[in-house]
């Protein structure tokens, strides 16, 4: 009984986490892009700070009209946006936040369940610009899976760089075996994965399968209301995990300064926030590449960077244990 009590309470803490820290990185995005731009509107909805703005967003998806195209595959529209947000709930419950087994699961294999499963968040995208019945739609899904087999390769080499120094699989067991010199040393594979993980979660400047002045808003293009806001919660919802995951893998996890693991979840969530501020940050600095420039970064630039990083693990590895 207390076995399955535990679960639960595991499974609720998640569900907890996966329900208000994407709305947190959705309302911090509002400010930062207020104050980096010069916005007025998002600093005053509600009075203080523009406290209500992201509540006036919610209101306003939860009232407009549901509509689906005359020429869509019904089933398959409906069901895309599930698709696009559920898998990182499930990621969710393999990444550690602190010692002490603080996870919602454990995973022997846990860096291939992560990245198998955000794998399969993409298909929401796929499903929902081949069911809207509209060409630019089509488009915007066609540029997803170019990009999903173009920055899948380098996000799963620099995983594989981190896994090798660890020696493990599991998420909780890397962050056990880090010491702070693995950070200088594993730096290019860090840069390398959060780079692929924006370009997948097709966040600016990786933002073509949406580009407006192109393709209208691409696979998303058809979609109102809450099945519109579901796709941006997955979105937001992808940022809370590429960034815990960055810093499960590269940063130490919940390992702070002084040896200071008794607050493990604190450096945890600080290292989430400091990158997802990042990603803020990147949206209103860089503008949008070009398709090409998107494909040459990749295949010219990240997976070379991840083979030599790949590389540079196995040369170390040897010289420590020799």
């Amino acid at each position: 009984m207390s076995d399955a009590l535990d679960i639960a309470l595991r499974l609720i803490a998640v569900f907890v986490v996966f329900l208000v820290f994407p709305l947190v990185i959705g309302q911090t995005e509002h400010k930062v892009m207020a104050h980096m731009q010069g916005r007025l509107g998002p600093m005053y909805a509600g009075g203080f700070h523009g406290w209500a703005q992201l509540v006036a967003d919610g209101v306003k998806f939860a009232q407009k009209e549901d509509i689906v195209p005359a020429g869509a595959d019904r089933r398959i529209f409906q069901l895309a946006p599930a698709v696009a947000l559920l898998p990182y709930l499930l990621v969710l419950v393999a990444i550690p936040i602190g010692p002490h087994n603080a996870v919602g699961q454990a995973l022997d294999a846990g860096i291939f369940f992560v990245l198998a499963v955000m794998g399969v968040g993409v298909l929401g995208s796929l499903m929902a610009g081949w069911a809207s019945a509209n060409k630019f739609s089509l488009l915007g899904a066609l540029r997803t899976a170019a990009q999903l087999l173009a920055y899948e390769l380098p996000m799963l080499l620099a995983a594989a760089s981190v896994a090798m120094a660890a020696g493990t699989l599991s998420l909780p067991g890397i962050v056990e075996a880090f010491h702070w010199w693995w950070v200088p040393w594993q730096i290019v594979g860090g840069v390398v994965f959060f780079t692929a993980g924006l370009a997948e979660l097709q966040r600016p400047p990786f933002d073509m399968p949406v580009a407006d002045s192109e393709i209208i808003f691409g696979a998303y293009t058809e979609y109102t209301g809450l099945r519109f806001a579901l796709f941006l919660l997955a979105e937001y919802a992808g940022i809370v995990v590429l960034c815990a995951l960055t810093s499960v893998l590269f940063l130490g996890g919940w390992h702070g300064p002084f040896g200071a693991d008794g607050l493990g979840w604190l450096w945890t969530l600080l290292k989430t926030a400091l990158l997802a501020f990042g990603v803020i940050w990147l949206r209103v600095t860089y503008p949008r590449l070009r398709e090409d420039q998107l494909q040459k970064l990749a295949w010219t630039v990240l997976i070379p960077l991840a083979l030599a990083q790949i590389a540079l693990t196995g040369v170390v590895k040897v010289v420590i244990s020799s």
